[in-house]
């Protein structure tokens, strides 16, 4: 079945798709936008603390298993990624961070384009942030996208934040600020006078939904690009059982994530063509780049015991949970109007003064769902993050099942330097426990235990318990993949505007700094409409 032409085809409607389709639909394009997950999620989601109740649930998530992992005593990850409109945005821990002004800046000098520099980045942050606590000149106040602190903060918290400072990390009450180094609350992608969140799909998308120029397509899986003489012509769709073919009068734009994306183009004949042969998938063009370049934050947890009471273990069962609720629905306080994730340290390791850990603070026991050995309890998840790895993945075509899941290698602590790195952090993260005043909540150590701080036990710890924390990039980079445009080099018609199109990896949560990306693709398609 053909669908009628739209001047812009959207594939994936998380937050870059949906916030590129807002811009083109302001500029009076027609659109379609298709996202394989459902309209909306469960309106728990919208409530701060409500995104813990489907972490381990691929009900929203699409989970993407990794290949056998040598560096990791073959372990096989697994990599979720938002299914549902509004994408990562609707389902993620909310935490609003840009990185640093060097992650941009090395995007300019990797494209020639200084459009792509912190500098001129930094309107693109602000003109869509809504924020109800900072302001100045790293900061809006009017924009659709609501940024607010938190409106709780457990005291194990408080605790964490005071014990960094007995340390000498300096307090920073604003990380997207001049100054990312240091202890302090991170921001969330919350409405402050709603306490709920405020995701791609409702601060961009919402607007504009009854718009004649918006066809949303939601439970749509891409299955192939269309091309024509080196041009993407439109594209083909499963939808209720049936198969679709849309066409597109201007672009097909791809917002499909950082696994879908490449997988997408690979399905399509466009990426290696070695690659592509040994699938039996006709070469369209040989792309050599597409699906290189993965790139990840991982992270490894270090848990202790707490004493009896302190932090949120057992808040979100039984009285205690209706305790809670009810106050949330009265007065919009207390622990629901927290995402439990509330402060983190961004912390430099050696000469380097740039921050290349980024350590969490979650007053609970916080583990993977690939990961066992400690009973629930009263506890503390301090996460050392690596947030400059050097370390980089792929994402490939599955030769035996090119329609199945891709082979995803994250290739997490594949550079020596990366598990240097993770091994000084957790050892960073020991001495804050160690200082006052979490070392008089502290009753014990759990993983890695009391005596396991030599280095070969935090080696095996790393190996057996290092995850992702659900940010990759880079598999369709610009200057390997596309053009600083963001245009796919030697196909026509054919734009990305997700994360895959980072060159390298922001030192920081990534959703923020794939909406600053898609605000720019925006502008750049429709400086070429002009």
């Amino acid at each position: 079945m053909a669908q009628a032409a739209a001047d812009y085809i959207i594939v994936g409607g998380g937050s870059a798709g949906c916030l590129v389709a807002a811009r083109l639909i302001e500029a009076g394009a027609t659109v379609l936008l298709l996202e394989e997950g459902p309209p909306r999620g469960h309106p728990l989601l919208d409530l701060p603390a409500g995104y813990m109740k489907f972490l381990n649930s691929e009900r929203y998530l699409k989970y993407y298993p990794t290949v056998p992992q040598p560096q990791l005593d073959g372990r096989s990850l697994i990599i979720p990624q938002g299914r549902l409109l509004g994408g990562g945005s609707a389902i993620n821990a909310m935490v609003y961070l840009r990185g640093q002004r060097e992650d941009y800046d090395s995007w300019a000098a990797m494209t020639g384009d200084p459009g792509w520099s912190y500098d001129a980045m930094l309107p693109h942050f602000t003109a869509m942030e809504g924020n109800t606590d900072l302001a100045g000149p790293f900061h809006g106040t009017d924009g659709p996208l609501k940024v607010s602190h938190l409106g709780h903060m457990n005291p194990v918290t408080a605790a964490f934040l005071q014990s960094c400072a007995a340390l000498g990390i300096p307090l920073n009450e604003d990380f997207n600020g001049a100054v990312q180094a240091g202890a302090g609350r991170m921001q969330h992608t919350i409405d402050a006078g709603l306490r709920r969140r405020s995701s791609a799909a409702r601060a961009f998308l919402a607007p504009h939904r009854r718009n004649p120029r918006l066809t949303i397509v939601t439970r749509a899986r891409v299955q192939r690009l269309r091309l024509v003489a080196g041009r993407v012509i439109g594209v083909d769709y499963q939808h209720l059982g049936q198969t679709r073919r849309a066409e597109v009068g201007q672009e097909v734009i791809l917002a499909a994530g950082a696994i879908a994306t490449p997988h997408l183009m690979l399905r399509s004949g466009l990426g290696p063509a070695a690659d592509l042969q040994t699938a039996a998938i006709a070469v369209l063009a040989d792309l050599p780049e597409v699906g290189l370049n993965l790139q990840d934050h991982c992270e490894v947890p270090v848990i202790s015991a707490l004493q009896r009471g302190m932090g949120y273990f057992g808040q979100d069962r039984g009285l205690n949970m209706l305790r809670h609720g009810l106050r949330y629905l009265l007065s919009r306080r207390g622990p629901v109007t927290s995402t439990g994730v509330e402060a983190c340290a961004f912390l430099p390791l050696g000469d380097d003064p740039r921050p290349l850990i980024q350590l969490y603070c979650v007053p609970t026991v916080y583990l993977d769902r690939t990961v066992s050995g400690i009973d629930p309890t009263w506890g503390l998840t301090l996460t050392p993050c690596l947030a400059r790895p050097q370390s980089r993945g792929s994402v490939r075509i599955n030769p035996a099942d090119p329609d199945g899941l891709p082979l995803v290698d994250p290739g997490f602590l594949r550079d020596p330097a990366d598990f240097a790195a993770m091994r000084a952090a957790i050892r960073r993260a020991r001495d804050i426990l160690a200082a006052p005043p979490l070392r008089e909540m502290v009753t014990g150590a759990l993983l890695p235990g009391a005596g396991d701080w030599s280095e070969d036990a935090l080696d095996r710890h790393i190996r057996a318990t290092v995850k992702t924390n659900y940010h990759p990039v880079g598999t369709c980079a610009m200057g390997r993949v596309t053009d600083a445009a963001l245009r796919v080099m030697g196909v026509a018609g054919l734009r990305i505007v997700d994360a895959s199109a980072m060159p390298v990896i922001p030192a920081a949560n990534t959703n923020a700094p794939t909406l600053a990306l898609a605000s720019r693709a925006a502008q750049l398609i429709l400086q070429g409409r002009a």
